[in-house]
């Protein structure tokens, strides 16, 4: 066992631990419960630091990390899985490490929004979840696919970067890629899995033109795609989408947008009040006759308007969701 490997197994005992920093010649730094907190007594030693990266890169790998500086990958240690990001900076290496559960929760134990709970039943269209980094983006959309592989006989195609959580077949047949290894790309790997028979496809992030195309298409020929970004709203999402193309292909993307798009879901984490963990706050977007008229007539400023109107539908602002949570008591009020 090497020195930083045992760090982290020391580390995993602390309640409320989500991320482990380790910065080459820096002490040990936790994010527990949402906040950092730093161990002046655990200095992280730059050989074992360049030891630990060594020893978990395939030479491809190396290969890569070598050329941009940067690598994301899953990593096995002491039998728990972790989300891992190696990178060269100004002070040296750094390995920031995201524990995963060992366990995908189920929609019930995530408390998500009731809204949320129809999409393992929709066969077609595109589901997006939203949020800033940290935020369980992923957690969620496991979570889905996890209700979906249980309840219908689907082909599930995965594509992540890196593969978090593993899933196994129950009802459905389940394919997962990972970008780096398994794929170059998620657009490569979007576009072989349009040939494979899928049912339900997740792509890991839509970063790109080309995938958001793919996915687009996707949606509209049958399949069920979900998807991320990294976006703070539901309008801030329909934007980001149409603006990632040409303006001369915009009104085309929109029609496809108002066509093809089910529902939209931000998250948000907060700590809670009493220092117990934390709470996730949600905006929900549906795409009910309403939303797709302001996507096809480019009026995404009224987005919002028409959630407030339409609570009972099932949807929900991020500040309405925020203001339940702070009156509630669960979390303190933002400033």
């Amino acid at each position: 066992m090497s020195p930083i490997e045992n760090l982290i197994i020391e580390s995993e005992s602390q309640s409320g631990l989500s991320d482990i920093h380790l910065h080459e010649g820096k002490p040990l730094a936790l994010r527990i419960n949402g906040d950092i907190t730093t161990f002046p007594d655990k200095p992280i030693d730059p050989s074992a630091i360049k030891e630990f990266i060594n020893e978990n890169l395939s030479q491809e790998q190396k290969v890569v990390f070598a050329s941009k500086g940067d690598i994301d990958l899953a990593l096995v240690i002491n039998d728990k899985r972790y989300r891992a990001s190696f990178a060269r900076g100004s002070h040296g290496l750094v390995v920031v490490l995201r524990a995963l559960a060992s366990k995908i929760p189920n929609l019930q134990e995530l408390n998500l929004p009731p809204a949320l709970l129809t999409v393992p039943n929709m066969h077609s269209g595109l589901v997006l979840v939203t949020g800033p980094t940290g935020s369980g983006k992923s957690t969620s959309l496991a979570a889905l696919i996890d209700q979906m592989n249980a309840d219908y006989p689907h082909h599930i195609l995965t594509v992540e970067d890196p593969i978090e959580y593993v899933h196994h077949d129950k009802k459905s047949i389940i394919f997962q890629r990972e970008v780096g290894r398994d794929a170059s790309s998620f657009s490569q790997a979007l576009k072989a899995a349009l040939r494979e028979d899928p049912d339900v496809i997740l792509v890991g992030e839509m970063r790109d033109i080309e995938t958001i195309s793919l996915a687009l298409t996707a949606a509209e020929t049958g399949h069920l795609v979900l998807g991320t970004l990294h976006t703070n709203g539901a309008p801030s999402t329909v934007n980001r989408i149409i603006d990632t193309f040409p303006s001369g292909q915009q009104g085309q993307v929109r029609a496809q947008l108002a066509q093809s798009l089910r529902l939209v879901m931000t998250q948000r984490l907060f700590k809670k009040t009493d220092g117990q963990g934390r709470v996730g706050a949600f905006e929900v977007m549906l795409c009910n006759n309403a939303i797709q008229n302001l996507i096809r007539d480019n009026k995404i400023h009224q987005i919002e308007g028409v959630m407030q109107t339409a609570r009972g539908e099932g949807m929900q602002t991020m500040a309405n969701s925020i203001q339940e949570l702070t009156s509630t008591g669960m979390i303190q009020p933002e400033f």
